[in-house]
């Protein structure tokens, strides 16, 4: 007879100044289930400060409202053409892991890479190609949109399927 687990909530989330894609699914039994996906959005143009405000707030409403177990976010993607834009990112990254550690939320941080080749057995995979295997994976009736979502939810079913493993495995 085995026992049965209860639920664990995945908040993925895809981190950004302008917009942050989160999604949290719950995860138990063998069944994964969507509870929420949507975007977070910096209304100030001019104000870094500012944006960094809204970026917080409303990654720290949403683990209010679900109070997910683990947060798994995108770790820091930096190109040598443009290494501002990785400045940037890192803010936005920053302020995002004081929401989940002032909430006591363990964040653990997955590469696009990596998140790709978990999904779709390809670490180079198309943003389409992720797209599907997450409409497979949750049995969405559309793909999921916009690409920041899609990412959420990528991140957080990586996680879904590394989260137990030790660390050494997950790289």
């Amino acid at each position: 007879m085995s026992m049965s687990q209860s639920p664990v909530r995945i908040l993925g989330v895809d981190p950004g100044l302008n917009i942050t894609g989160y999604a949290v699914l719950e995860a138990g039994d063998g069944v994964v289930r969507l509870c929420e996906a949507g975007i977070i959005c910096g209304k100030t143009r001019n104000s870094l400060t500012r944006r960094l405000a809204e970026v917080y707030q409303g990654v720290a409403d949403v683990i209010a409202g679900w109070r997910p177990a683990v947060m798994a976010l995108e770790d820091l993607y930096s190109h040598y053409e443009r290494p501002r834009t990785a400045i940037l990112m890192g803010h936005a990254r920053g302020v995002i892991c004081l929401a989940a550690a002032q909430a006591e939320i363990p964040v653990v941080h997955y590469s696009a890479t990596q998140v790709k080749k978990i999904l779709t057995g390809s670490g180079r995979a198309s943003k389409g190609q992720v797209q599907r295997a997450i409409q497979r994976e949750l049995g969405l009736s559309e793909l999921p949109e916009p690409p920041d979502v899609a990412d959420a939810l990528a991140i957080a079913l990586c996680h879904r399927y590394l989260g137990d493993k030790p660390l050494e495995l997950r790289r």
